[in-house]
Formats: structure tokens, C-alpha cells, sequence
């Protein structure tokens, strides 16, 4: 079973996510194990403070680098040989082979979502990779998070149930979009499906299908 684990400040973010459809399945199947960390547990003083003023001055609060430490620390007690990845807009942009790679590795993943303008430096002494959804900022490390969860659980064995699912979906290759695709009617309001996909030649819907797949554009 494959484990992945979210610090983060807000979990209930995650309550939605994981305890519906392709997430609850999976985890009903026991293919992998879904938790969350409160950080606001590990927050220092009366007030579970965890974050503070930047050093040098400047706007905003960081996330202060020992509750973080020890949030991650507890993960790795829970999994230690977890890859811990950071959420964060500088890291490596994630895409559908690294997915791949993701769900075929034998370890599971803590992932720590960021808040406020960020988190103390130091607490990349603790993170395996940084990894970013895309070259936009988003208030916090939640939606990244959920966004790689997803696409690695779904093609671990046994989730999506078709043995072909996700080999032949967008992307598989590293650039290729997937076909088009139809089902009933076959005539809907004068659009109709292809001829040669009502055919019940493989061959030939092989042929269109290769035909139809686009490439990926990229800037």
C-alpha cells in the first residue's frame, strides 16, 4: 500500500478529495493510505504559532522552520522512506511521466504545502524535490498537492480498472493528446459520430485514432 501524507494548515481542504470517488475507491481497496498533518499542531507557545516576520524585513509572514521540521519529522517516523516533495512555484514543473515514474516507485510521498510568502530556507534540508503545477502563484500548497495525488494515484494499478486507461489517455508519451471520442447516440442534433468508429474495423479505427491524436503544444 502506498501512502502519501499532506502537512498542512488547512486539512479539511482535503476531506472532499479524498473521501470521494476515485480517492475513496482506492483507499477502500487498500491500494494506498490518504492522511493529513495539521502544522497548526506543531505551532509554537500558547497560540501554536508557526509563522513569522522574514529576517531583512519585507511584506508578508514565512512559515517558521521548526514546526515545519517537526511536522515532516513525524511524517517520516510514520513512512521514512517517504520522498518528501514541496509544493512551491520555483520547482520542477510536474507532468504526466513523472506521474508515471510517481506511482510505479516502490516508496510513498509527504508532500508540504506552503502558505503566507513562503517558508524558512532551512527546511529544504528535509525536502527530497520542489515541485510546481504550473508558473502561476496560488495562496497556498493545497491544490498543488491534490493535483499530483491524483494524477499519481490514478494510474497505480487497480484504481481505474481498465488495464489500457491510462496508457492510452493524453500525454502518455510525453506529448501526444488523446483521440477523440463518442458514445450514444450516434446522431445527436445533426452532429454525428464518425463512420469509421461504427464500423467494427479495428483496424481502421486504430488507423483514425493514431490519425486524430494531436501533439502537445508547448510555448
Amino acid at each position: 500500500m502506498k501512502k502519501f501524507q499532506v502537512v498542512t494548515l488547512f486539512p479539511g481542504m482535503f476531506t472532499g478529495v479524498f473521501e470521494n470517488s476515485m480517492m475513496w475507491k482506492a483507499q477502500k481497496d487498500s491500494i494506498v493510505e490518504l492522511s493529513t498533518i495539521d502544522l497548526r499542531e506543531f505551532g509554537l507557545g500558547p497560540r501554536r504559532q508557526v509563522d513569522d516576520t522574514p529576517y531583512g524585513g519585507g511584506d508578508g509572514m514565512l512559515l517558521m522552520v521548526k514546526p515545519l521540521w517537526n511536522a515532516i519529522m513525524t511524517a517520516k517516523e510514520a513512512d521514512p522512506s517517504a520522498e518528501v516533495l514541496l509544493m512551491t512555484p520555483r520547482g520542477e514543473r510536474w507532468a504526466q511521466q513523472t506521474a508515471q515514474h510517481a506511482a510505479d516507485a516502490d516508496h510513498g510521498y509527504i508532500f508540504v504545502c506552503g502558505r503566507y510568502e513562503g517558508y524558512d530556507e532551512r527546511i529544504l534540508e528535509l525536502v527530497d524535490r520542489e515541485v510546481s503545477v504550473g508558473d502561476y502563484v496560488l495562496t497556498g500548497g493545497e491544490l498543488p498537492a491534490m493535483t499530483i495525488i491524483d494524477s499519481i494515484v490514478r494510474l497505480i494499478p487497480g484504481v481505474l480498472g481498465g488495464e489500457s486507461s491510462a496508457a492510452i489517455e493524453s500525454f502518455s508519451d510525453g506529448e501526444t493528446l488523446e483521440y477523440p471520442q463518442y458514445t450514444r447516440p450516434e446522431d445527436f442534433q445533426g452532429l454525428k459520430v464518425p463512420d469509421v468508429l461504427l464500423s467494427g474495423h479495428h483496424g481502421e479505427i486504430a488507423a483514425w485514432r493514431q490519425k486524430n491524436s494531436l501533439k502537445a503544444k508547448r510555448p
